[in-house]
Parts: C-alpha cells; sequence; structure tokens
C-alpha cells in the first residue's frame, strides 16, 4: 500500500491534523482529483484514514489518519531522511 504513488503524502499531509478533500489536493498539486479519491478510499478500507462527516449545511467531510496510520509517522521521518542522505 504504502508503495502506491502519492500514498505517503497523502499520509504526510493528515498526520498533524484532519483535512478536508479540497486542502489534501491544494498539498498534493499534481495529483488528479480522481487520484486523490481512489487513494483515500484505499487507505481508508487499510484503517490507516478515517473519513469523517458532520452532518453541517453544507455538509463537511474530513479525512485524518487513523492510529494505526500515526504509527506509520516515525517509519515515513526515517525513510525521509535516509531519501535526504542517499539520493542527492
Amino acid at each position: 500500500m504504502l508503495s502506491k504513488k502519492w500514498t505517503g503524502l497523502i499520509i504526510k499531509s493528515l498526520l498533524e491534523e484532519p483535512k478536508r478533500f479540497r486542502e489534501i489536493a491544494d498539498i498534493i498539486p499534481n495529483m488528479s482529483d480522481r487520484m486523490l479519491s481512489e487513494r483515500l478510499k484505499e487507505l481508508e478500507g487499510e484503517g490507516i484514514v478515517v473519513r469523517n462527516v458532520y452532518p453541517e449545511v453544507p455538509v463537511r467531510i474530513e479525512y485524518g489518519v487513523t492510529d494505526k496510520g500515526k504509527a506509520l509517522e516515525s517509519v515515513m521521518d526515517e525513510v525521509q531522511n535516509w531519501a535526504e542522505k542517499w539520493m542527492k
């Protein structure tokens, strides 16, 4: 799952706080809305991302990471550190 394109960036964008679809799309501008939607559904299915629907007018939907998703933060940080050191 983590090896799929965009997945790491999506998770990273949600680690600090939950975000709406458009906020995530703005953070990752080169990814299509269709791809973002697909990846969010996959991450939700894996229990890494949770989709929260707030019954307001208009309806507000936010995506956040679960405890399982938060546990990936240290792994992702280490991969980033490795890449910064060796992928110059």
